[in-house]
C-alpha cells in the first residue's frame, strides 16, 4: 500500500492550539445550544485564528494559526476568547472553559447540522450523544514523517503526566465524581481513543491506516481520536489528552511544555537514538491514576516500578524542558506550570469553590469569570 500523503516539510516546532469552549446562558448558567448564532455574528468580524463548530451546538472551538512560540499563540488565544465573549454577551450568553460543565445534561444538547457530526452520531449513537466534554489540542510542526512517528511513540509515556497537570473536570451531571478528569472516562467510550499503538515508522503507520480505510472501519485518519497522533494534512504532531483550561495562562503553559517535549524527542530521533519500550498496560494504568487523582496522586516512574508523586515528576520534567522552551521563545509561558504545581490544577480549584457552599452554579460563575482575560493581560507587542 502507498504511504498516506503528508506535509511533514517544516518548519519544525511551529505551534497551534485548539480550545473547545462552553457556550453558557449568562442567567441560568446552563449550556446553550447557540453556536450557529455566534458563528453568524462573528462571520463579518476580522480576526487572527478561527472560530468553528464542534459536535454539539453548545460547544465553540477556537484555534490559532501556526505560530513560532507560546507567546505568539497567547496573543491570538486571548483575542479569540475576548471576541467570542463580546459577541456572546450581546445574546445573553457567556463562554467558559473546563473539561466538563458541572451540571449540564447531555440529553438537552443538540447536534450541529453538519454531515460529519450527524454521521458520527448515526454511527456511534449513545457514545457520541453523551460526549458533552471539552478538551484542548496542541499541534507542533515537524519536517520529516519518520521523525513524526518517533515523536508520537515517545510522547506516549508522557500522556499521563500531561493529563494530571491539565485535569479540570471533577463534576458531571450535578455530581462530584471523585475524579480530577471525568472527561477522560467519558471519552473512553469512543472507539479508537486513549494511548495509541506503537508504530515502527511512517510506512508502518500508513499501511495500518490504509488497511482500516480499505476495511471501511474509518473514513480517514482523523477518525482516530488517540491521545497523541500524527496529523499529516497539517504536518504536525497533535496532543489531544488534556482537559480544556479555565485560565488562558495554563493553556499556554501546557502548550509550551508540549512544544519543548516534541523538540526533545525530535532531536532524539535526529541523533539516531532508540526509544525505550514500556508495557502498554502500565502506560494505561498511569493514565487512569492521573485521571483519578490528578496532581495529588502518584504515577509509576517507568521503566522502574516505584511510584513517585506527580508534582515531583512534573518539577523534574519542567527542569529538563526549560532549556528547550528558552530556545523556542516559550520559556516565560512555563511560569503557568509553576502555578499549577504550587496551587493546584483546574479540578482542585473547582473543588475549593464547591466546598464553600456546595453550589455548582457558583462553580460555573467562577469558571466564566476566569475564562476571558481582561485586555490589560494582553502582552505588549
Amino acid at each position: 500500500m502507498r504511504n498516506v500523503e503528508h506535509r511533514f516539510t517544516g518548519p519544525s516546532y511551529t505551534l497551534g492550539i485548539e480550545e473547545e469552549l462552553m457556550i453558557v446562558d449568562d442567567e441560568t448558567l446552563d449550556l446553550a445550544n447557540s453556536i450557529e448564532g455566534l458563528l453568524n455574528d462573528l462571520s463579518e468580524l476580522p480576526r487572527e485564528g478561527e472560530v468553528k463548530p464542534e459536535l454539539m451546538e453548545s460547544v465553540c472551538e477556537i484555534a490559532t494559526t501556526p505560530t513560532a512560540n507560546a507567546a505568539e499563540a497567547g496573543m491570538q488565544l486571548r483575542a479569540l476568547r475576548r471576541q467570542v465573549q463580546q459577541v456572546a454577551s450581546q445574546r445573553g450568553l457567556a463562554i467558559g472553559s473546563a473539561g466538563t460543565h458541572p451540571f449540564a445534561m447531555w440529553e438537552d444538547q443538540r447536534i450541529v447540522a453538519r454531515p460529519r457530526y450527524r454521521d458520527l452520531v448515526s454511527g456511534l449513537q449513545f457514545v457520541a450523544r453523551q460526549e458533552i466534554i471539552f478538551g484542548f489540542h496542541v499541534h507542533v510542526g515537524l519536517d520529516d514523517p519518520d521523525k513524526a512517528i518517533h515523536v508520537t511513540n515517545g510522547m506516549r509515556v508522557h500522556v499521563p503526566l500531561l493529563l494530571a497537570l491539565s485535569a479540570n473536570s471533577p463534576f458531571w451531571r450535578g455530581d462530584a465524581t471523585g475524579l480530577d478528569s471525568t472527561r477522560t472516562p467519558i471519552f473512553r467510550t469512543f472507539p479508537r481513543v486513549g494511548i495509541p499503538p506503537r508504530y515502527e515508522n511512517y510506512q508502518d503507520w500508513s499501511r495500518r491506516i490504509e488497511f482500516m480505510m480499505a476495511a471501511k472501519a474509518i473514513g480517514d485518519y482523523t477518525y482516530l481520536w488517540y491521545d497523541v497522533r500524527p496529523h499529516p494534512n497539517f504536518g504536525t504532531i497533535e496532543i489531544r489528552v488534556m482537559d480544556s483550561q479555565t485560565r488562558v495562562e495554563h493553556t499556554l503553559a501546557l502548550a509550551a511544555l508540549v512544544q519543548a517535549m516534541v523538540k526533545e524527542l525530535a532531536e532524539h530521533h535526529e541523533a539516531g537514538k532508540r526509544l525505550s519500550r514500556y508495557p502498554y498496560e502500565m502506560l494505561d494504568e498511569n493514565k487512569w491514576l492521573a485521571a483519578r487523582h490528578g496532581l495529588d496522586g502518584q504515577l509509576v516512574d517507568l521503566p522502574k516500578t516505584a511510584r513517585v508523586p506527580v508534582a515531583d515528576l512534573a518539577r523534574r520534567l519542567l527542569e529538563r524542558m526549560r532549556p528547550h522552551a528558552e530556545e523556542l521563545g516559550s520559556a516565560d509561558e512555563l511560569d503557568g506550570l509553576e502555578d499549577i504545581i504550587e496551587n493546584g490544577n483546574g479540578a482542585s480549584r473547582q473543588i475549593v469553590v464547591y466546598d464553600a457552599n456546595h453550589d455548582l452554579r457558583e462553580v460555573v460563575r467562577e469558571l466564566l469569570d476566569a475564562t476571558v482575560p481582561e485586555p490589560a493581560e494582553t502582552p505588549r507587542e
